[in-house]
């Protein structure tokens, strides 16, 4: 075992240091560690061919990691990674202010809504993308009930997560034997200060949480100013923008995502996107126009071009919320108001790779 000058095993003083560092608030320390006490090995990674372990650290944060398992086979490596990813997004949304449920598939949504009520935020969310949401996963920002539990189970779904769930819930649920649930404990804090760490070749990078809340920084930049209705739905797109992977474009109606635009090289081929899916979804529900038609539209960065915006308008949304700082900020903001779209700059970036 390599040990340290002061004789202590290497990675013993590492933790030291580390420990040190977190309790002296210094961010970039010249030592840093990362622990786990192993939770569980995998069957495999993200293929077969790449093995895989699940490990705890010592963060207590609600979630996949605190989750007990009621019924259903063990979790893969994705089933984790998506489950965790749908179960931060759920949990930006005020269980106190309203319902909330977001569908996930391949870490990205296919659909988050807000509701009175579990079971209308499902039906609203998987009216976004109901072909994506099949084996998905589905969060909710609360208990699981037995009115929300009968829709879910009516597709297949790979896992729901919650912070709870009522035995009438748990026993509609038993009845697909293969459907995982987790019930978390609690839901994480968004706000929370936290770490992120990606592996690179020969290192790693180290990140804060991306805790940031846009809502005390919207500044109106265009002639009509947003609705009370479309600023709502505007702070609701850009928090859903927040976990899609980038480059993102999100149409949002009504406390509802209605088209989603993800992992795109470039904004405007993001912004069709999530029309098209828009338009498909409108067909599968018999409607005569698009779900974009009335809605507005958040994107994760700044517009480098008028196009994006511009595809936006010609998809029927009125409002946009955007971080703005572009060069040509001058030129998109024109285009809106040629338009007719009221347009937010959030003064945030919310970029997720």
């Amino acid at each position: 075992m390599r040990r340290s000058r002061a004789g202590f095993p290497k990675r013993v003083s590492n933790a030291i240091a580390s420990w040190f560092a977190k309790s002296s608030g210094e961010r970039t320390p010249k030592t840093r560690a990362i622990a786990g006490t192993l939770g569980e090995a995998l069957r495999y990674g993200e293929n077969p061919h790449q093995w895989a372990a699940f490990y705890r650290t010592g963060e207590r944060r609600f979630g996949v990691a605190t989750a007990t398992q009621v019924q259903g086979k063990e979790l893969s490596y994705n089933n984790f990674n998506d489950t965790d990813a749908a179960y931060e997004l759920v949990a930006e949304f005020d269980p106190a202010e309203a319902d909330a449920v977001a569908i996930i598939k391949h870490a990205n949504p296919c659909g988050v809504a807000t509701a009175k009520t579990l079971a209308e935020a499902y039906r609203k969310a998987l009216a976004c993308d109901p072909v994506s949401a099949f084996g998905g996963i589905v969060a909710l920002n609360r208990a699981l009930d037995a009115e929300a539990a009968g829709e879910i189970v009516k597709i297949f779904t790979e896992i729901i997560i919650a912070p709870e769930a009522s035995d009438e819930a748990k026993a509609i649920v038993a009845e697909k034997k293969n459907l995982r649930l987790l019930l978390a404990g609690g839901l994480p804090d968004p706000k929370a200060e936290g770490l992120s760490f990606r592996s690179l070749s020969g290192g790693f990078l180290v990140q804060s949480r991306d805790n940031g809340i846009a809502e005390s920084e919207l500044r109106i930049v265009t002639k009509r100013k947003p609705s009370k209705s479309e600023l709502a739905d505007l702070i609701f797109a850009f928090t859903v923008a927040k976990h899609v992977k980038s480059n993102a474009i999100v149409y949002a109606r009504d406390g509802a995502t209605v088209g989603i635009g993800a992992g795109q090289m470039s904004r405007i081929d993001a912004a069709r996107m999530a029309a098209w899916k828009a338009g498909e979804a409108a067909v599968a529900q018999g409607l005569g126009q698009s779900l974009t038609v009335g809605s507005v539209a958040a994107s994760d960065a700044f517009f480098p071009f008028a196009d994006g915006l511009k595809a936006i308008a010609e998809a029927g949304a009125t409002a946009v919320i955007q971080p703005g700082g572009s060069l040509r900020d001058d030129e998109v903001i024109a285009a809106a108001d040629e338009a007719g779209l009221a347009m937010v700059f959030a003064g945030l970036r919310h970029f997720r790779h």
